[in-house]
């Protein structure tokens, strides 16, 4: 149709020298739209053969009920029709309303109006009153179709008090359509050349290409969209829950070792070394290099943390066990981010004895951890953890439920649960729940606690200053959020990709919020 159209353009000009107006030259061919018009002389004009003015011109068209009645007859027509077969016995107006259902009182009332039907006020039922009529309406509506594309043709041929009759029963509105003047453009011809779009093979090996004439490069076109730069739906949750704590005044610990020796991961913590998460089928062992460089980790603390797991102290009396340097030193893919907030608490301890005077602290981290754990629909093997601690003093379970319910408020999830747990380097400890609606269940997104002495007071830390700390799950929140079922549908080999490309950038609940 388009390369039957391009003649039509090309004969156009040929006989006539210019077009005026390109809907007026689509309203002359049958059953031709103006945009297929349009795509015509884009693709001639593509090929320097015609050259286009474009200028905005009015119209008027049919709305779909007045297309209905170029097909059927206006209402008043279709209920003149209904009254007249009914012959001298008549109908009732709930005959006509059965039979012509929603155009039955419209074109009642206009047939009485234009008195073509008369109503027996003691029968109620009424009965034709001329013996023929003309359906004008049907006629104007079919003027509107063949004139409407150009306001003038169509004033001369149908009176305006009639066009706004038909405008003011929502028959037929006014539009804006852009049409073209079109003129022969520098390489004009009444035949159409195919161009080439490739250099092919075939050319160069038959000396076809010497005569043959190519497509011209388009340099302004945006070309294909590269298929890169799509961001995974967890980054862009991270980016908005670090934007969230940042705005809570933390700072952002560094977590770029996803290496920890089994030292800074557990026995830092206070963890012992016979603890069930410590066994190979809980935690991942590095088999090269196996162990830790020893002369990294200061001697003294290194010293300390021993004696704390073997003797206490404090009021602590500790694990009571034979602590292990070579268990100490082996290296794991650390099971959580505390591995890094240990070191962190360190310096802090570090920084206090050298100067003897404390500063709060407020850290944060979302980061990879690793566990050697059974995969189902809501655990993993590797995921991200969202760390954090407050160190000062007087501090409580009160002010970690109250950062709990301020930083999950800013991502949208207040129907929240807390549980008292068991952690060996936090007492007293919780553990926070989140509902899943589309799991029907209260979801573990987090751990939580105070860290016991044992663990601070090697580092140096005062005895009078008290660290609340939790460690959540990046997944579970955001399964929460966007009603995943399964987290292996967020992360891993089994993520839709085509998600990842269409998946916009969602803000979460009020984050944008100043504290």
């Amino acid at each position: 149709m388009d390369a039957d159209l391009r003649s039509v353009v090309l004969d156009h000009l040929e006989q006539r020298g210019s077009i005026d107006d390109s809907v007026q030259l689509a309203s002359e061919q049958q059953a031709c739209d103006h945009n297929k018009l349009v795509g015509a002389l884009k693709s001639l004009q593509a090929l320097e053969m015609v050259e286009t003015e474009a200028f905005e011109k009015k119209s008027w068209v049919l709305t779909e009920e007045a297309e209905s009645y170029v097909a059927k007859g206006t209402p008043e027509k279709q209920v003149f029709d209904h009254v007249k077969a009914a012959g001298d016995e008549g109908v009732t107006q709930a005959d006509l309303q059965a039979a012509l259902r929603d155009v039955a009182k419209v074109g009642f009332a206009k047939a009485m109006q234009n008195k073509w039907v008369v109503l027996n006020k003691e029968t109620k039922r009424a009965t034709a009153n001329v013996g023929d009529i003309e359906d004008e309406g049907k006629e104007q509506l079919q003027l509107v179709a063949r004139w409407g594309g150009n306001a003038a043709d169509l004033a001369a041929h149908l009176d305006d008090k009639k066009l706004q009759d038909l405008k003011k029963r929502k028959l037929v509105s006014q539009a804006s359509v852009t049409a073209y003047a079109v003129r022969k453009g520098p390489q004009f011809s009444t035949t159409i050349a195919k161009k080439e779009a490739d250099l092919t093979q075939e050319m160069i090996l038959k000396g076809t290409w010497n005569n043959t004439e190519f497509k011209e490069y388009n340099f302004f076109a945006a070309g294909k969209d590269l298929g890169g730069g799509h961001l995974h739906p967890l980054l862009k949750v991270r980016a908005e829950f670090r934007q969230i704590l940042l705005l809570m005044g933390f700072e952002e610990m560094p977590t770029n070792n996803w290496v920890e020796s089994s030292f800074w991961n557990f026995d830092a913590l206070f963890q012992p070394q016979q603890h069930p998460a410590r066994d190979a089928h809980d935690t991942f062992f590095l088999t090269h290099p196996q162990s830790a460089d020893r002369s990294k980790i200061d001697g003294s603390y290194f010293e300390s943390v021993k004696r704390m797991h073997e003797e206490g102290g404090e009021g602590s009396i500790g694990w009571r066990y034979e602590w292990s340097e070579e268990e100490s030193l082996k290296n794991v893919l650390r099971t959580h981010t505390t591995a890094v907030s240990s070191q962190m608490l360190y310096r802090l301890g570090q920084q206090y004895q050298k100067d003897r005077v404390f500063t709060p602290k407020k850290y944060f981290s979302i980061d990879r951890v690793f566990r050697n754990e059974t995969l189902d629909a809501t655990h993993l093997a590797e995921f991200h953890q969202v760390e954090g601690v407050v160190a000062d003093k007087n501090l409580n379970l009160g002010h970690l439920i109250g950062i709990f319910k301020e930083f999950f408020r800013r991502i949208g999830i207040t129907n929240l649960r807390f549980k008292p747990a068991y952690n060996p380097y936090t007492e007293p400890s919780m553990e926070i729940f989140g509902f899943h609606p589309l799991l029907n269940k209260w979801v573990e997104v987090g751990n939580s606690g105070i860290f016991r002495p044992e663990m601070l007071l090697p580092m140096g830390l005062p005895p009078d200053v008290q660290v609340i700390a939790w460690g959540l799950s990046l997944e579970r929140p955001t399964m929460i959020q966007y009603n995943v079922a399964n987290i292996r549908d967020l992360f891993g080999h089994k993520v839709d990709l085509a998600k990842l490309k269409t998946n916009p950038v969602c803000w979460l609940g009020n984050s944008q919020e100043q504290t």
